[in-house]
């Protein structure tokens, strides 16, 4: 996790202590931040070629409308020059990140003529087709296993499906593990321990075992291998998916522990193989633990994170590299399970003791789950595409707090999990969809597309408290309707989003920053009960494009007005707005006041 952690000096922390703050109501007086990891954008590769072409076409390397996400969640496609278009669109918004869907590992049956049953207790087409010798491929293993020892046998089955190809060291044993190729598919079979151990000896001639058989199919083309070169091409960096975990029967939301033994060998012979086939590549940024859960203050008993902390330890081992999450936040008031930004907190530092590297939560506005409210508008109406999940109400009714609650305090949790010696960066993952919409945009569901004007909103009210701001996803909420999002974006990427003020002396001026995005020529306005002011930052202040806080995620800058707050009366909401030459405002002003 070399290009994670940084600590941040004594003499910053010292420099920001004397800083008095502008805060919303209940928010506790920030203190600096011990930095711990670098600014995501200081060690990104960098695009190999302006442009480059291949049997697809030609595509350009150059960011277009560099926006505030910079990382999008992207679905496996069978089409090569599907990744091509994907990653120039996604490149052409300012993206530098890659979070790839991946595929799950599977208990499954087998009937009497040894074929692999589906869920449903149909043979499964998919790995029907997997033969050797006139046999099914269970049947073959059972067979070398009896060879070596007459009382050996398969005692649980397990597929995995996936796009990608390995190599051999996926295989740790030859006389039993084999690729298997039939046409464009191959068959990776893998005989293991139940209890996730790999025997070095590969000895199955002692004494007689059951053993478990983890039958891969896989793709005669490695995705991920296409992938990596096409992120070495565009300067990004890719998370592929860690293979996810199976579902309790009883209760999906949870991970199956009885299975964490073969889930164990299978992560583990994946990451030698990456590990081996991908060591120094750059554009491997590290690798997404897919199976979500709700940040609860209850998630340190829940058994999915013993899974977790299996899969994390392997990953640690193995590849080195980062392990990014992004569980879901659940506000609502009305359900029995919604929680408290306290609680989520307990969750956050419940999730770093797995060993996770980078901790995204899904701000949930998109599934209506959590609502962007400030704390002076409780009172005010849910916005109406929030009422397919919560009703006819007011936020205050409807919610336990605000996104920027829940960052808020994940960001003191993170803060505190630092100081007691752990690594963690908080990602914001800002959902690009509504619950509900006249036309879905994916294939499955109803959610629908929003508009840049809620993404803004979203970055608004979370950018505060994070390195790094993604979403999910690109396809298909991204492209989705007419204008998309992504045309939006393209067509407006220089409106400012402010995420951020302060009240900061200079000298011996009193004044105002603001952080945020696009801030070069901006205007700062200042509304409250008793008047109202604009202060040109080019005029009368300072704005720094490269702040030295190396938290901030990249494109954040820091802009500074004097302003006399001793004419705002103590405890009185003030907006904030900000307005740049093209005459594009800020779609969301801050709310903030000054408490004494």
């Amino acid at each position: 996790m070399r290009w994670l952690f940084v600590v941040v000096g004594a003499a910053i922390l010292a420099a920001v202590a004397a800083v008095i703050i502008v805060l919303p109501s209940g928010e506790p007086d920030p203190t600096a931040a011990k930095s711990a990891t670098p600014k995501p954008s200081s060690t990104e590769p960098t695009p190999k070629v302006s442009e480059f072409s291949d049997p697809c076409g030609t595509f350009d390397t150059g960011e277009i409308a560099p926006y505030a996400v910079s990382g999008y969640w992207i679905t496996p496609k069978s089409n090569p020059c599907t990744w091509r278009k994907q990653l120039q669109e996604i490149h052409r918004v300012g993206g530098d990140t890659i979070i790839r869907i991946g595929y799950g590992l599977q208990f499954r049956t087998v009937s009497d003529s040894g074929e692999v049953l589906a869920k449903d207790g149909t043979v499964d087409s998919l790995y029907k087709a997997c033969e050797e010798d006139g046999l099914t491929c269970y049947e073959a293993a059972e067979r070398d296993l009896q060879a070596a020892n007459p009382g050996n046998r398969i005692g649980r089955t397990y597929v995995y499906r996936t796009d990608e190809s390995f190599g051999p060291d996926l295989l740790r044993c030859p006389q039993m593990e084999h690729p298997i190729e039939v046409g464009e598919r191959i068959y990776f079979r893998l005989i293991t321990q139940a209890d996730g151990s790999d025997d070095a000896t590969c000895d199955f001639s002692g004494k007689a075992a059951s053993y478990d058989m983890i039958l891969v199919a896989g793709s005669s083309n490695d995705s991920l291998r296409e992938l990596l070169g096409l992120a070495d091409q565009f300067g990004m960096r890719v998370f592929p998916a860690l293979p996810l975990a199976p579902r309790d029967s009883k209760t999906p939301i949870r991970a199956e522990t009885r299975h964490l033994g073969t889930l164990t060998t299978l992560t583990r012979r994946i990451l030698q193989d990456y590990g081996v086939r991908f060591a120094g590549r750059d554009s491997l940024g590290g690798v997404y633990q897919p199976f979500e859960v709700q940040m609860s203050d209850t998630l340190a008993t829940n058994p999915t994170l013993a899974v977790y902390a299996d899969q994390h330890t392997i990953v640690e081992q193995e590849l080195g590299k980062p392990i990014l999450i992004s569980p879901y936040l659940d506000a609502r008031k009305r359900v029995a399970f919604g929680q408290t930004p306290a609680q989520v907190a307990e969750g956050f530092k419940a999730l770093v003791k797995t060993g996770v590297g980078i901790i995204a939560p899904q701000d949930s506005r998109g599934t209506g789950k959590v609502g962007l409210f400030w704390p002076d508008e409780r009172d005010s109406e849910v916005d109406e595409r929030l009422r397919p999940v919560v009703g006819e109400s007011t936020y205050d009714t409807a919610y336990h707090g605000s996104t920027r609650d829940y960052y808020r305090e994940m960001a003191a949790a993170r803060q505190e999990m630092i100081d007691s010696g752990y690594r963690v960066e908080l990602w914001a993952n800002v959902e690009a969809f509504e619950p509900s919409g006249e036309r879905p945009c994916a294939p499955q569901g109803t959610r629908g597309k929003t508009d840049k004007e809620r993404l803004d909103q979203a970055i608004t009210m979370a950018g505060r408290y994070v390195q790094k701001i993604v979403s999910y996803m690109w396809s298909d909420f991204m492209t989705c309707g007419d204008p998309s999002l992504e045309k939006e974006i393209l067509a407006d990427w220089r409106r400012p989003i402010a995420v951020d003020a302060i009240r900061r002396p200079r000298d011996i001026q009193d004044g105002l920053e603001v952080r945020g995005y696009n801030l070069k020529g901006a205007t700062i306005a200042v509304e409250w009960s008793g008047g109202a002011k604009e202060m040109a930052v080019a005029a009368v202040g300072w704005l720094d494009e490269d702040p030295i806080d190396e938290e901030l995620p990249d494109g954040m800058a820091t802009a500074w007005v004097p302003f006399d707050w001793s004419q705002v009366p103590a405890g009185e909401w003030v907006k904030i707005g900000v307005k740049v030459p093209s005459g594009q405002t800020a779609t969301e002003p801050l709310h903030v006041r000054i408490l004494t």
